[in-house]
């Protein structure tokens, strides 16, 4: 056991290691192979404490590893988020399966207080059921299986908080009577409040849903650790668990919502659900511009700045940003990318989206960093992007955005938007940007107008 420990420690310094590195676009990718190789280990430590199961480790390990390369190369950017909801559907799953089981073989480890074994299962089954519902719930609302507008439930708050109190002094009944009936009513409480935590959370919250998520899986892994007294799942569940929380916090703080609010479930406000989409707003007050105008003022322009969104990872036009980057730069514009830690629908989304194209991560700009940047810019490009550029966020105190940390694209001295209509963004809400005197709109998919500018700069430039 002695040496075991030695290893989970190793692989929990790795992991440290790892998430220090993912901090930066620049050292994310050996962030990602530090941690790889800290789960490497911890694999290989499990296999030998269990080393009865050989079969069966070996079976699940081609399985598992079979079905996630595949996953990996077929999953398109645009599903990312869906994906990650899915895997930690599986960590939820299979806590709380795990530990159900334990109970019902009676598989106590040695050396482990039985009152221990008992509120560790009934918390695995709590969280990892939690963790599973929820999961779902927002993988089904990221894919349009179920819509992504917030499902008010009544009384929702007295709701969730009855279920927390039934399902602990469950499992505390649990623990010292050990009636096989109590796992199964810790369940149904967990099912039931997976759906009530997560159904009335809307789209553009998903971020913030994601990283909860992520946190549960933790949580549930540490539960989990202690059932069967592993000490590598505790300090790994341990570290997914405070790192997701903290990942939560920060993404709270990006979108203006109450912190402990979410952990209650009371992320989304009632407004949110209220949709302002009013055509009548932009009626007579849009200027648009042809692809070859849109030349002729990036022409003009020393300074330029790119905006992406959802639209952009959508309409998979991250290639020809690329292009028309290079064309750019190449006539010495000074040339960056202003990134929104919640733009698309999880963090570090346009991130990565820019990193398969080899953008040099020095151009990657943070909100803060461009919100400097953006008032002596020459011109903005908008692609894709809506709520992170919604100048109501300042000033519009009844907005259901007011307060969210936005890019100031509209201090730019010229906006160009690239949209495919005046439909709103998550928020529901219209965009003041779309009618501001310095901004222009280009209408269309992003991909096919981004490949026309291209074309017609470079004509411009023959």
């Amino acid at each position: 056991m002695n040496q075991l420990l030695i290893f989970y420690l190793l692989a929990v310094i790795l992991f440290i290691f790892g998430l220090k590195l993912l901090q930066k676009p620049q050292t994310a990718r050996i962030g990602n192979l530090v941690s790889a190789i800290g789960m490497t280990i911890a694999v290989i430590a499990t296999f030998f404490q269990h080393f009865e199961n050989y079969f069966l480790i070996f079976s699940a390990l081609i399985i598992g590893s079979a079905i996630g390369i595949f996953l990996a190369y077929w999953v398109p950017m645009t599903a990312i988020p869906q994906f990650v909801a899915m895997l930690n559907s599986f960590g939820g799953a299979v806590s709380a399966l795990v530990g159900m089981w334990a109970f019902l073989e009676n598989r106590i480890p040695e050396f482990v207080n039985p009152i221990q074994f008992h509120i560790s299962v009934g918390l695995d089954i709590f969280i990892g059921t939690i963790t599973f519902v929820g999961s779902v719930i927002a993988f089904s609302k990221l894919q349009g299986l179920i819509t992504e507008k917030p499902i008010l439930i009544p009384f929702k708050n007295f709701i969730n908080l009855s279920l927390l109190i039934a399902s602990l002094i469950s499992i505390f009944i649990f623990a010292f009577t050990k009636n096989p009936i109590f796992p199964w009513l810790i369940l149904a409480f967990s099912i039931t409040l997976g759906l009530t935590l997560t159904l009335p959370i809307g789209g553009a919250d998903m971020p913030v849903l994601i990283s909860l998520l992520i946190s549960y899986a933790g949580l549930s892994a540490t539960a989990l650790g202690f059932t069967f007294s592993n000490f590598g799942l505790i300090m790994v569940g341990s570290l997914v668990g405070a790192s997701g929380l903290i990942l939560t916090r920060i993404m709270a703080k990006a979108m203006n919502r109450d912190f402990w609010g979410i952990l209650l479930g009371n992320i989304t406000p009632p407004e949110m659900a209220k949709s302002s989409d009013d055509r009548s707003f932009y009626e007579g007050r849009i200027k648009t511009a042809t692809a070859e105008e849109v030349a002729m003022i990036l022409d003009y322009a020393k300074s330029i700045a790119f905006i992406p969104g959802y639209g952009l990872a959508v309409s998979q036009a991250q290639q020809i940003v690329k292009e028309l980057y290079e064309l750019l730069s190449k006539d010495g514009k000074d040339v960056y990318f202003a990134i929104h830690p919640v733009a698309g629908r999880m963090p570090g989304h346009m991130n990565v989206l820019l990193a398969e194209v080899d953008i040099p991560y020095d151009r990657l700009k943070t909100l803060e960093e461009s919100n400097e940047l953006l008032p002596q810019t020459d011109v903005a490009i908008v692609v894709g992007a809506n709520d992170v550029v919604n100048p109501l966020a300042r000033e519009e105190q009844n907005s259901p955005i007011y307060g969210m940390p936005i890019l100031d694209a509209d201090k730019a001295k010229t906006v160009i938007v690239i949209k495919r209509s005046l439909a709103p963004g998550f928020a529901g809400v219209v965009n003041p940007l779309f009618i501001k005197e310095n901004t222009i709109m280009v209408f269309g998919d992003a991909k096919p107008v981004l490949s026309e500018i291209v074309k017609a700069y470079r004509e411009l430039k023959v």
